[in-house]
């Protein structure tokens, strides 16, 4: 008679216990990675405090004009507010004005980052400049910006333009660069066909960019301000349309309460 026993062999005594750890493991980490985003990207200058800037209409000595928006643009961009228009100073002058605001985001959603004028104005026709300095650094109603310089050109026309960004109410410490290059290649030769358009892919300052925002500890996402600002540059004075911008910025945008801005769209 063959030998029994009522004892269960080791291996199956221990799985019990081996998928119980199998299961925690797992558990903890798909909850680090989880949470790691919400503790890495989360610094801020507590110093700065946190600002909205806010669009002025009225502006001594400058009319201004508002000019819709497509709404293909608005539903790329996915804004809860935008601000499209210029200022016009007799023969003065004229600034052309934008600003969109996203309070809140979904995943879903395409970053409003990644429409840059780079990458959206030479899409349309106009030619991106190799114009030096590529970036100015000034203050913003006690903000310190960094701010996109560009030179585009449509013909005869030339348009010296600045932009940059707020999120969490805190500008970037990085810049927003990252379709210079294809912009600078589409002004050289517009791209035609499939492998043309992967030039737009192809491009080490592009996919640099979120390692910037992983080094800052910057959120790419949540509550962000776009802002473009832009004039024509006349009898080849370049100079001239920077001073211009410099002086017109904080006329146009004023330092307006992050929280309570929020907490208005949202009731």
């Amino acid at each position: 008679m063959p030998v029994t026993s009522d004892r269960a062999p080791p291996s199956t005594r221990l799985r019990p216990t081996a998928i119980l750890g199998t299961v925690v493991v797992l558990t903890l980490a798909v909850l680090g990675v989880w949470s790691f985003p919400r503790f890495w990207y989360s610094k801020t200058d507590p110093l700065q405090g946190c600002f909205w800037l806010v669009e002025q209409e009225q502006i001594l000595d400058w009319r201004y004009k508002n000019l819709p928006v497509s709404q293909a643009a608005e539903a790329v961009l996915a804004a809860d507010k935008i601000v499209n228009g210029e200022f016009e100073r007799g023969d003065q002058g004229v600034v052309r004005v934008f600003s969109a605001k996203r309070y809140s985001e979904q995943e879903s959603q395409f970053g409003m980052f990644s429409h840059t004028p780079d990458r959206c104005w030479t899409s349309v026709g106009w030619k991106l400049e190799p114009a030096p300095p590529e970036f100015i650094e000034l203050t913003l109603q006690g903000i310190p910006m960094k701010l996109e310089r560009r030179i585009f050109n449509n013909g005869t026309h030339r348009e010296l333009v600045y932009f940059g960004a707020l999120v969490g109410g805190q500008p970037l410490p990085y810049r927003l660069d990252q379709h210079l290059n294809i912009g600078i290649k589409r002004g050289e030769k517009a791209p035609t066909g499939i492998f043309g358009r992967m030039l737009d892919a192809i491009d080490g300052r592009f996919f640099s960019w979120p390692w910037k925002s992983f080094v800052n500890r910057r959120p790419l996402n949540g509550p962000k301000q776009f802002i473009r600002v832009s004039t024509p540059i006349l009898e080849n004075d370049p100079k001239s349309a920077d001073k211009l911008l410099v002086d017109f910025l904080p006329r146009w945008l004023v330092a307006a309460d992050y929280r309570q801005e929020l907490g208005h769209w949202r009731h």
